[in-house]
């Protein structure tokens, strides 16, 4: 019997946002699409973002990291599956080590989910 392993189940997930900024279309493209920008912003308070590559095209991939104010850093990346500029940018998203390898959310440290 085949199991379900975290990879798995993560592309099964699909999330989406939507939330009014006061801020002009072009800004925000870049928040998510340029590293100078994007670690600017990205994680919870406290945190930083020391690492931010990003192949911006349909099949690039990004690698992006978090550090917390404990000096714990995580990583995630993924593949960009569209990009259409200044309407819609598409990407999954996986845990991963520093070199862009998908790892488990086990392997990250976090709780871990047995379904019987």
């Amino acid at each position: 019997m085949k199991k379900e392993n975290d990879v798995d189940r993560l592309e099964e997930i699909q999330v989406e946002v939507s939330r009014t900024f006061e801020a002009p279309l072009e800004l925000l493209w870049k928040a998510w699409t340029e590293p100078e920008h994007f670690m600017k912003w990205y994680g919870p308070k406290g945190f930083t973002a020391p690492t931010c590559e990003i192949d911006l095209r349909v099949g690039g991939r990004h690698l992006w990291s978090m550090l917390s104010p404990d000096g714990k850093q995580m990583y995630s990346t993924g593949t960009y599956k569209e990009v259409v500029p200044m309407e819609r940018l598409v990407y999954t998203d996986s845990y991963s080590d520093a070199e862009g390898n998908i790892i488990s959310s086990a392997e990250m440290g976090l709780p871990t989910t047995m379904d019987v």
